[in-house]
């Protein structure tokens, strides 16, 4: 019965020391799966945080920027500021020139060069013409279109002989953006003027927004108009024409000549210009002068006058002779 026993005894710490082992082995698989969930989960919300961070980034009202070539604005991105760097048929530029040409008929060739400017969709700004017997000449300011500015001082280049021809441009791009924004800004302004004036509620109230609509309205004329001016100088470009007869002289440049000749002729001006300005000093005192030097000079010369008369001295008495004692006879020598 003790064996028997002993045995059961045995067999039951066997199966309890399995049944711990089991229960063991279950716990650590549990264990393991956990952390691999976990760490699959930390994998799955680390790859989502940048489109969850995107999505936050995009909230409504946030800037939106044009894309370049022209689509839909994209969101979450920063304003930024209008992109100059276009090309440069996109680009605003203003074109002047200024061409001198000498011809044979002036009044002949100032005709041609309108015919030109007519042809090419311009008109004349203005005509400024001068004859005489010994010269004759003209000046024409044309407006062309700033497609056809080359074209056009060429073409009138070739009525004569070409003396001198200067040709610039400005580019007007930044300042027209900015002029574009700072419409928009001060149209929104007026809208908002006018949209509080419908709200006002007091006389004083009234009073005050009409004043500041008034002069939010103002500001947005005044850029309009610089606007329309900056539009009108790039559609149109502006070619002064001068047209000289065979004894005309060309027009002397505006830049001051430099060198010894140069100071020589600026100081003799300048000497000139300035005994001229003495003799004009001159001539203006010199009525002052006989007016009121003249009495002053005849009263100095009567007090001169009257101070000799009181320093001269009275007649005086004839001066006594002494009596004359007659001369005794001298005694005759012995």
């Amino acid at each position: 019965m003790a064996g028997r026993g002993g045995a059961v005894a045995g067999s039951g710490r066997r199966r309890l020391a399995g049944l711990l082992g089991a229960v063991a082995l279950a716990a650590a698989l549990a264990l393991a799966g956990c952390g691999a969930d976990g760490g699959d989960a930390a994998g799955t919300s680390a790859a989502d945080a940048p489109a969850g961070g995107a999505e936050q980034g995009a909230q409504p009202g946030a800037a939106e920027v044009p894309l370049a070539g022209g689509g839909e604005p994209q969101a979450g991105q920063p304003a930024k500021e209008p992109a100059t760097d276009l090309g440069v048929g996109q680009r605003a530029i203003v074109y002047t020139g200024s061409v001198t040409v000498r011809v044979d008929d002036v009044a002949a060739a100032a005709a041609r060069a309108v015919g030109i400017v007519s042809g090419a969709g311009g008109f004349v700004g203005g005509d400024d013409r001068s004859s005489d017997a010994s010269r004759s000449e003209a000046t024409l300011q044309l407006r062309v279109p700033a497609d056809r500015f080359s074209a056009v001082v060429d073409e009138i280049a070739r009525l004569g002989e070409q003396l001198r021809r200067e040709v610039k441009s400005d580019d007007v791009t930044e300042e027209t953006l900015d002029l574009d924004a700072r419409i928009a800004t001060q149209k929104a302004r007026v809208e908002s003027g006018r949209r509080l004036l419908a709200q006002a509620k007091s006389l004083s109230e009234l009073v005050m927004l009409e004043s500041e609509l008034a002069k939010r309205e103002a500001d947005l004329a005044s850029l309009e108009a610089k606007k329309r001016r900056l539009a009108d100088l790039t559609a149109l470009s502006t070619v002064t024409a001068i047209l000289l007869g065979p004894n005309a002289q060309v027009p002397e440049d505006d830049e001051p000549a430099t060198g010894f000749l140069a100071g020589l002729e600026g100081g003799w001006k300048a000497f000139v210009v300035s005994l001229r300005v003495l003799l004009t000093v001159l001539g203006a005192l010199l009525p002052w002068a006989v007016g009121l030097g003249l009495p002053v000079l005849g009263v100095v010369w009567l007090l001169r006058r009257l101070r000799r008369r009181r320093s001269r001295p009275g007649p005086s008495a004839p001066p006594r002779t002494a009596p004359t004692v007659p001369a005794q006879a001298s005694a005759p020598p012995d």
